[in-house]
């Protein structure tokens, strides 16, 4: 299955990575390593995880407080929204797979 990024969690992503650059040294890779893993469970298991609606599955990340947020039509995901999950839960809801 191929994984591609909606232009929304593309910032999103974007703002994590700014925001671990300047936590400290080494954990933006870890962060990174972290959301490739997902994105690779997301690939090879696209229905496994948690249902958010009809159409939205959650990924969670294992380490950090993030999940991919993603919508499975046909043979991809994608990836709506890299979403923290402590800070405004459902801000994601309206967002489309541009």
């Amino acid at each position: 299955m191929k994984v591609r990024y909606a232009r929304a969690a593309e910032a999103d992503l974007a703002a994590a990575v700014a925001y671990y650059d300047g936590q400290a040294p080494g954990l933006t890779g870890r962060f990174l390593d972290e959301v490739d893993s997902a994105l690779a469970r997301i690939a090879g298991f696209p229905h496994a995880w948690q249902k958010l609606s009809a159409n939205t599955r959650r990924c969670r990340l294992h380490r950090f407080p993030y999940g991919l947020i993603y919508r499975v039509k046909d043979d991809r995901a994608v990836i709506v929204a890299v979403a923290h999950l402590h800070s405004e839960p459902g801000q994601w809801l309206k967002r489309g797979e541009d």
